[in-house]
């Protein structure tokens, strides 16, 4: 089928040059609406989990939604974060966005490469008496982290900080779309939610990451194309090798 009209159920890049670069060359259209967004919870939500912050002398951080929310709740509850505590995160950049917040070479700060494994690696031997607070939205699943730690027997709690929230589509004309990129396992339940009587048809999906692949399938999307892949490390590459196969 011929594509002329393009949705990406994320907020619009900083920098467009890839998008750009399909519109020039394809004469599509692109437009970037985020099917759901990421909000902090509130602190009458947190005191449920009935969890006392400073009992815990590490936190590990896999997003920098987290990180706003864990020093957001703490300046509500009017306790001054310890230069003690020590920071865990999966990443290089989720620990660079520490600086946001506090003074970061005066912190005690490690990052992972991602994995669950790279976390438990920087901890080691080292750190395992501390008692660590693993942090999370209410969707994501930390299982995998949470198993390697009982297996090492550190001491750990889960603090969910940030909640998940659907976006309102009913404005768009969903139907318009001829092919439609997800993300996350959030994008596909906002379709269900906002379009309820949808039905694929012609309608082109893409998957971009793992993490959506199976909710699609669930929710019996056809899921024309995956990505990233070695050949299309982004979704701009993806719909361009897609595109460029129909030509």
């Amino acid at each position: 089928m011929t594509v002329k009209k393009i949705l990406i159920s994320q907020n619009p890049p900083r920098v467009l040059n890839g998008y750009q670069a399909l519109m020039d060359k394809y004469g599509v259209e692109i437009d970037f609406r985020p099917f759901f967004k990421i909000v902090p919870l509130s602190l009458k939500e947190f005191r449920t989990e009935k969890l006392n912050i400073p009992d815990y002398t590490a936190i590990v951080f896999s997003s920098r939604h987290a990180i706003d929310a864990f020093f957001a709740i703490c300046e509500e509850l009017h306790y001054r974060v310890p230069e003690t505590l020590k920071y865990f995160c999966n990443s290089e950049l989720v620990a660079n966005y520490l600086q946001k917040h506090i003074v970061y070479r005066k912190r005690k700060i490690f990052f992972g490469d991602g994995t669950p494994e790279s976390i438990i690696s920087l901890i080691g031997p080292k750190h395992r008496e501390e008692h660590f607070l693993l942090t999370s939205s209410d969707t994501s699943n930390i299982t995998a982290l949470s198993r390697l730690f009982d297996e090492k027997g550190l001491k750990w709690e889960n603090a969910v900080l940030v909640k998940t929230v659907i976006s309102d589509l009913k404005d768009l004309d969903i139907d318009s779309y001829d092919l439609v990129v997800f993300y996350n396992a959030a994008d596909v339940k906002s379709l269900g939610e906002n379009f309820p009587a949808f039905k694929q048809g012609k309608t082109l999906f893409m998957s971009y990451g793992k993490g959506v692949v199976k909710s699609m399938e669930e929710a019996g999307l056809r899921i024309d194309i995956k990505a990233p892949t070695p050949e299309a490390p982004s979704a701009a590459s993806a719909i361009d090798q897609y595109l460029q196969s129909k030509v």
